[in-house]
């Protein structure tokens, strides 16, 4: 008797066993879809936020079709040049190399398009490169953006600092020529910092790493000197 009853304690105590085997795997499985369904659900989630931050911009007039740039000249040769306000060595391009830009497109040999990115934000206190870029954009919008570019990089400030305030940022503008009301209201409202945004982010999936960068019919140039600059545009309209 009692062997009978050792034995069906035993088999209870399997079955408790498997049971709680079964409930332990429900478990693991109903965690496991919940988790998949979250990481789904967070990828959805990202790649819509990513879009609606990349497509929802504001084009300063003046801009390529991709609202990626501001295009100068016509030329049958594409120079696209990526610089930020606040990079030194980009100081120093456009001192040695801008001028010989100017002169490509007056020649109608080359249309430029400049990409004004926000790359060195860190290097600032308040953003001063998506400041800049963005009143750039506002420059653009009064027809002056090379004008306003070079100046900017003529009173560039040092990197670690604060940057120009945007009130100092507007009375450049107005030393260029730029109306006072319409382009410090474009400036103090920040319009085209949408459009900054989606310039850098573009720049980052086009595997621009740096700024200045010069690309000549979509093809890197490595050392952008005035010479070489030259050489690259006439064997690139050949």
């Amino acid at each position: 008797m009692s062997s009978r009853k050792g034995q069906r304690d035993a088999a209870r105590v399997v079955r408790e066993q498997l049971a709680r085997e079964r409930r332990r795997r429900r478990t693991i499985w109903v965690s496991a879809a919940a988790v998949a369904v979250l990481v789904i659900a967070g990828v959805i989630g990202w790649a819509v936020w990513s879009n609606q931050r990349s497509d929802d911009f504001t084009t300063p007039p003046g801009a390529n079709a991709a609202g990626t740039g501001i295009v100068t000249g016509g030329g049958p040769v594409t120079v696209d040049v990526y610089e930020d306000f606040l990079c030194p060595v980009c100081k120093q391009f456009e001192g040695n190399t801008g001028a010989t830009l100017e002169q490509l497109v007056a020649e109608n040999k080359a249309k430029v398009v400049y990409h004004p990115v926000a790359y060195l934000n860190r290097f600032s206190t308040t953003e001063y490169s998506t400041r800049s870029s963005a009143a750039s954009g506002c420059a653009a919008a009064g027809g002056k953006f090379r004008e306003y570019a070079k100046a900017l990089f003529d009173k560039q400030p040092p990197e670690g600092s604060a940057g120009l305030t945007d009130g100092e940022l507007i009375d450049i503008g107005t030393g260029v020529g730029l109306d006072r009301g319409s382009f410090g209201s474009c400036v103090n409202d920040r319009t085209y910092r949408t459009w900054t945004e989606h310039v850098t982010d573009e720049a980052s999936r086009s595997n621009v790493t740096g700024t200045p960068t010069v690309m000549v019919n979509g093809q890197p140039l490595d050392n952008p000197t005035p010479d070489a600059l030259t050489a690259a545009v006439a064997a690139a309209g050949k």
